[in-house]
């Protein structure tokens, strides 16, 4: 059964984790360029496979004992925030434009830049970590997938709008933020245990 709460959580996470990410500017670059509805399926099932990766290596950590896995967890989510906080934005390079633009090869296009841009991201440890804490594999999956995909949506459709009305550093902070207060709160859980 899927847990509304769990999903919820993990949604607000991972999204607000996201949205500074790299793949929104991505996605809003093709998005530019090709039909959305062919960018956002590329993309849709690149997330789709991380957020399965993710999960599944998220709930082998729930075979190890939970003192642990709050521990480790706990670690991983301050570190997780100190990157948000220190990285420096990176500029995305220029996307080649495939001759055909049908929906194959723009699609096949989206895929391949969202498996390989984010393969061992930010999202994707922090999307194994909440699989470990909260032992919901569903439900982490749910929040996770329709959180990327709703930053995708956004890059593709209206990236360059929200990005005008709400500042980037704002984001970033806020989403620093909540993974510094769920590192903390793994790492009592850990403690206190």
């Amino acid at each position: 059964m899927i847990s509304f709460t769990v999903t919820a959580v993990v949604f607000g996470v991972i999204f607000l984790a996201e949205l500074p990410d790299k793949t929104a500017l991505a996605g809003l670059v093709l998005g530019t360029r090709y039909k959305a509805s062919y960018v956002f399926a590329g993309v849709a099932a690149a997330f789709a496979l991380h957020v399965a990766l993710a999960v599944a290596a998220g709930s082998v950590l729930t075979l190890l004992p939970q003192q642990l896995v709050s521990a480790i967890t706990g670690v991983l989510f301050l570190a997780g925030a100190a990157v948000l906080l220190w990285k420096k934005s990176d500029d995305e390079g220029e996307v080649r434009k495939p001759e055909d633009q049908s929906f194959w090869k723009v699609s096949g296009a989206g895929f391949m830049l969202i498996l390989v841009a984010e393969f061992g991201d930010l999202t994707q440890i922090m999307t194994a970590n909440l699989a470990a804490r909260y032992d919901d594999p569903l439900s982490v999956g749910l929040g996770a997938v329709l959180a990327l995909w709703a930053v995708a949506g956004l890059g593709i459709v209206g990236g360059k709008a929200l990005m005008k009305r709400v500042p980037l550093k704002l984001i970033t902070k806020v989403a620093a933020a909540l993974m510094a207060g769920l590192g903390v709160w793994s790492l009592y859980e850990a403690v206190a245990a």
